[in-house]
């Protein structure tokens, strides 16, 4: 079979010898550029089975060289890499056609693997892109890794009416991406109605979603009525009551809902994101939610990152906000270098909504044009600037394994402070993680290896070397 040709156009020489010999030693044959018009004489040429282009070169911009691509070749498929990564980036590429979008700085084997299933699985609707909203402005600031998955999985969620359901630390955003899934979507001209079932009365959270009785036969409607043709984002479901649980399962599964105390039925067009706080598992262990209902409302999962896994996105962020209360009328402020280095190394246990707050507070209650380090520790509080994470005591729920599991790497660290770090200390901590793992799923299973090594998803015989090496006390009680 013959070579598949890519088509590379990036005016950084270093990227373009990267991407060469990355996908010539894929097996692709390879043609690279440092500018359009030599990319779109190929492609007008008919050459290239495949296309990866930087968004911004010298000599034009591929945002623009995509619908006459479209046009020529609509069975060309583009994949687009850039450093502007913002979510409009990650839009724009996605509602202009391109089958692909990765930020810079990507993984080499990211790109190799989208130009194999570029080659092997094109499709029809890949060629037919959506029509784009000239100058939208989106709401969602931030250029570090984490924020990229967010961007792309935003990208990818437009054209689709799938649930999901939002989780991450309070204040991390996820009432704002919610919103930017609807505006998104083609529900963007529909309602987006939003309700915190923490905040609603227990007796009362049913009503609200699917209406009231009134008198005079007169029947209040209910959030997923108003939001027809919309967006309902329910936070905290995990407040959700058995019996409307039942009936959000029943709207879910059979697209129908009966109004209370009515024996009309009523096919509501709703979107429905959902946001979590805490953990659902042991709620769905003892039997208070339902797990068909969870598992409907969980399509797509979208964990929003702390603020604290993303600090190269602070300074954006507060200089976002900056500018937001300029629009509302706040005299011009700047945030200098030292101000936004204070900035950095606070913890932000509210995460984006804390951040946020705090320039609105300097924004309105500083007269001083400069905002300086002083400003900012002041409004921080002396004593709270040190970078720790949040404080949790023996028997908290952390949220999963992985914050567990950063929490106790930076005590440890943090019991250095003013000494020397110690060396290779991998091996220890990885010890330190993989026994008790490995003691619990030996006590889930009674001590059984064969099952032990299934649960783990171990060899047999890797599994009795490590018993055999944490020197680890196998015991079996009767059940």
């Amino acid at each position: 079979m013959d070579k598949k040709l890519v088509l590379v156009a990036d005016d950084d020489a270093a990227i373009r010898t990267v991407l060469n010999q990355a996908l010539m030693r894929a097996g692709f044959e390879v043609r690279i550029t440092s500018n359009v018009s030599t990319l779109w004489k190929w492609i007008s040429e008919g050459q290239g089975d495949v296309v990866v282009s930087d968004v911004i070169m010298p000599d034009g911009d591929a945002f623009e060289l995509l619908p006459r691509i479209r046009k020529l070749r609509p069975d060309l498929p583009v994949i687009l890499i850039s450093a502007q990564n913002t979510l409009m980036t990650a839009v724009k590429a996605q509602k202009a056609g391109a089958y692909e979008y990765l930020p810079k700085p990507f993984d080499l084997d990211d790109l190799t693997r989208a130009v194999q299933r570029a080659v092997s699985s094109f499709t029809e609707e890949t060629k037919h892109p959506v029509s784009t909203d000239n100058g939208q402005e989106l709401p969602l600031v931030g250029r570090s890794p984490a924020m990229q998955d967010i961007y792309q999985a935003l990208a990818r969620l437009m054209n689709s009416d799938l649930p999901v359901m939002l989780s991450g630390p309070s204040g991390s955003g996820k009432r704002l991406v919610a919103r930017v899934l609807h505006d998104l979507s083609r529900r963007k001209n529909g309602l987006f109605l939003s309700v915190n079932l923490a905040a609603v009365p227990k007796e009362e959270i049913e009503g609200r979603i699917f209406g009231n009785p009134a008198e005079h036969s007169y029947r209040e409607p209910g959030l997923l009525q108003r939001a027809d043709r919309g967006t309902l984002y329910i936070q905290e479901i995990n407040e959700l009551p058995e019996a409307a649980q039942s009936r959000l399962l029943q709207l879910l599964v059979d697209h129908e809902m009966e109004a209370l105390a009515s024996t009309d039925s009523h096919h509501p067009d709703v979107r429905i994101i959902c946001s979590l706080k805490g953990e659902i598992g042991p709620l769905i262990q003892s039997g208070k939610f339902r797990e068909d209902l969870f598992h409907r409302l969980n399509v797509v999962p979208l964990r929003l990152p702390a603020l604290s896994d993303r600090r190269e996105d602070i300074a954006d962020l507060a200089r976002h906000f900056v500018k937001l209360n300029e629009k509302q009328g706040n005299p011009f402020k700047h945030l200098d270098a030292s101000a936004i280095s204070v900035l950095k190394n606070y913890a932000w246990p509210g995460n984006v909504r804390e951040l946020e707050n705090l320039v609105n507070r300097i924004c309105t209650l500083y007269p001083q044009e400069t905002i300086t380090d002083a400003i900012a520790e002041s409004e921080l509080g002396k004593g709270r600037i040190a970078h720790q994470p949040e404080r949790k005591e023996p028997g908290h729920a952390f949220a999963d394994l992985e914050e567990a599991t950063r929490f106790f790497i930076n005590r440890f660290l943090e019991s250095h402070d003013g000494r020397e770090l110690p060396e290779n200390i991998y091996p220890g901590f990885l010890e330190k993680f993989e026994k008790p793992v490995i003691v619990s799923a030996l006590s889930a299973t009674n001590g059984n290896q064969i099952k032990a090594a299934q649960l783990l998803g171990l060899n047999r015989n890797t599994l009795r070397k490590k018993i055999s090496s944490y020197n680890i006390r196998i015991i079996k009680t009767a059940r």
